[in-house]
């Protein structure tokens, strides 16, 4: 997901078709409520490559003059090596311009959402 944002960010996409999951809509909420994209649907249409799957769609979002929204993403847990963090060490992105995505018990929420909750948890992307 986050390569496929980062390619149609990169060649001026308007919108960025992916396979949806449970996970993928909570991260492209997070998205939208951060204001790095405009919005996102699922979509239950059937497609030649997944017929049995839903389909996430996402419409990105540029500045007045075509200026990128989103300049980075970058991926921090993976399946090799999780990364964990407790509630007091969760890391700022960019001194706080930008934002971490972590999976906690209580959902998939920002890094600050988490400090504010008093959680940790596995920290899957930053985006800035």
């Amino acid at each position: 997901m986050l390569t496929r944002i980062r390619n149609a960010v990169s060649a001026k996409h308007t919108r960025v078709d992916m396979p949806g999951s449970r996970l993928k809509t909570e991260i492209a909420r997070i998205l939208q409520d951060e204001g790095y994209i405009q919005g996102f649907k699922v979509l239950d249409e059937p497609t030649q490559a997944a017929p049995a799957m839903k389909t996430l769609r996402l419409f990105l979002k540029y500045g007045p003059r075509g200026e990128k929204l989103i300049t980075g993403v970058q991926r921090i847990s993976r399946p090799g090596r999780r990364v964990y963090f407790g509630k007091e060490d969760v890391p700022d992105v960019l001194g706080g311009l930008g934002t971490s995505i972590l999976t906690t018990s209580r959902g998939v929420m920002t890094g600050r959402e988490a400090v504010k909750a008093g959680v940790g948890g596995e920290v899957l992307c930053n985006v800035w």
